[in-house]
């Protein structure tokens, strides 16, 4: 294993092992990702079928700009996620260096109650989302689906390169930034966003 990916392996094993503290990569769900090259598009995705929780540095597969396995992998019978596909198309649409998939259960009941988009506004937590505290900020929220071509289609029809997250009905959210740990503190801001906006439209999580 290259330094690099050495590197890049470790640093989402120590995030995956935090978010799945705090119940956002339950059982084996969930994936996060680092962009590695740009020219091609070459990015770092946590394998699939493992507790998050428990992986290690060398738990990583390297995926081309489809989000297919590229040759000469490390460990090649790692296999990447689905979803790294639509990983690697926010990594092209918004540049991001880094990109988090949670099963958040603030973000899939916010999506449930506001499927045209969830409406934050005039909250100081906005600034950690790189807006200001006056700004009104719409979550996309786009349908579901397996075919990760759909999905990219729908990410991209919906973006804001303003706003670094979407929301998937009924499954999850995507939340990118620079690097692993702007895209954990965008997804740490945006739970308690979500969860102040739904409070305060006395919705209960769980209870859409």
């Amino acid at each position: 294993m290259s330094g690099e990916l050495e590197r890049a392996g470790a640093a989402l094993a120590a995030e995956s092992a935090r978010m799945a503290g705090l119940g956002w990569m339950r059982g084996t769900s969930g994936n996060l990702s680092v962009t590695l090259g740009r020219a091609p598009l070459r990015l770092a995705v946590t394998a699939s079928g493992l507790d998050k929780g428990e992986l290690t540095a060398s738990d990583v597969v390297v995926v081309d700009e489809a989000g297919a396995a590229v040759p000469d992998q490390p460990n090649p019978d790692q296999r990447p996620s689905a979803e790294a596909g639509l990983h690697a198309r926010i990594a092209a649409v918004a540049g991001a260096g880094a990109v988090v998939h949670v099963h958040m259960l603030s973000a899939v009941v916010a999506g449930q109650r506001w499927p045209e988009g969830v409406v934050l506004r005039d909250l100081e937590m906005l600034k950690g989302l790189g807006r200001r505290d006056d700004d009104v900020m719409t979550v996309p929220v786009v349908p579901n689906s397996q075919d990760m071509r759909v999905l990219g289609d729908a990410f991209e029809a919906s973006f804001d390169a303003a706003t670094p997250a979407v929301v998937v009905a009924r499954h999850g959210v995507y939340v990118w930034g620079r690097d692993l740990v702007q895209a954990r503190h965008r997804t740490e801001c945006l739970d308690w966003l979500f969860r102040f906006t739904l409070a305060a439209n006395g919705i209960q999580e769980g209870v859409a």
